[in-house]
């Protein structure tokens, strides 16, 4: 029995093993980035998986809740939710059907590669175009003046004008990632 590392050595055509623990290869130093700064997302988790438990114990052993937990464990997850899909582009671990993609030649691959990629940049860049519509709203007032939309509840945080920034960030450097996954893919740089 063969295994890829052989197919390889002995000029195979098929692709060789991609490392699980990082961003592909086409992904480029963008990738890298993205990948590196997915701890700061997963530590946002357990900060927020804390904070949780520090609100069960103050609410059900103290009957002393806080007003500020929900708020911020909603807004710690959403932002790694968020950033969850960027850092899912850079490592090639989105969903996908591979019925036919799995069935076709890696030179057929290469051009569903490009074409998906080329396809993921243009969506992505009219969700950020949206986004930007969205964070014009909730980032001015209709004067102009800079102020982002706040919550509207006790504590009335900034959460909700923030995380629609973030959105428009993260959807800014999607359309970017996927347009460096188009152009490596076409180029066949790995």
């Amino acid at each position: 029995m063969t295994t890829a590392r052989d197919d390889i050595q002995h000029g195979s055509s098929e692709e060789p093993p991609r490392d699980e623990g990082g961003p592909i290869p086409e992904a480029g130093l963008l990738g890298r980035l993205i990948s590196r700064g997915g701890i700061v997302f997963a530590i946002g988790i357990v900060l927020a998986m804390l904070i949780l438990i520090q609100e069960v114990v103050l609410r059900y052993f103290f009957n002393n809740p806080t007003t500020w937990a929900h708020e911020t464990t909603i807004f710690l997850s959403g932002i790694a939710f968020v950033y969850g899909g960027l850092y899912c582009v850079a490592r090639n671990s989105h969903i996908r059907v591979v019925l036919i993609y799995d069935a076709v030649s890696p030179k057929v691959r290469r051009v569903f590669d490009v074409i998906i990629s080329a396809v993921c940049a243009l969506s992505s860049a009219m969700f950020t175009y949206a986004a930007w519509i969205m964070v014009g709203r909730a980032a001015f007032t209709p004067s102009g003046e800079f102020r982002l939309e706040r919550s509207g509840s006790a504590w009335d945080p900034v959460y909700p004008g923030l995380m629609k920034v973030f959105l428009l960030a993260v959807l800014t450097v999607m359309a970017v990632q996927f347009l460096v996954l188009t152009v490596n893919y076409a180029r066949g740089k790995r």
